[in-house]
């Protein structure tokens, strides 16, 4: 499954969705948007957001850490 989480240091929300991901055994690729510009650029163009969280499951793009949504994209 090819998950991306784009996600900064000091993101509490951030840290929620990689617990949860862990917890239910979701494996997903994490970058730093803080210290990756392209990585952060990418995420801007995907989800229109300069927030973090935002989760990308498949193309389907999750900004913030919204359980109910990610459960819905995972089970595809």
């Amino acid at each position: 499954m090819a998950i991306k989480l784009y996600t900064t240091p000091t993101c509490g929300y951030c840290t929620q969705v990689k617990r949860y991901f862990k917890e239910n055994q979701v494996p997903f690729t994490e970058y730093n948007v803080a210290s990756d510009l392209k990585r952060a650029d990418e995420m801007v163009k995907k989800s229109g957001q300069m927030g973090v969280p935002v989760v990308d499951i498949h193309g389907r793009v999750i900004v913030g850490f919204n359980k109910a949504e990610i459960d819905r994209a995972l089970r595809r």
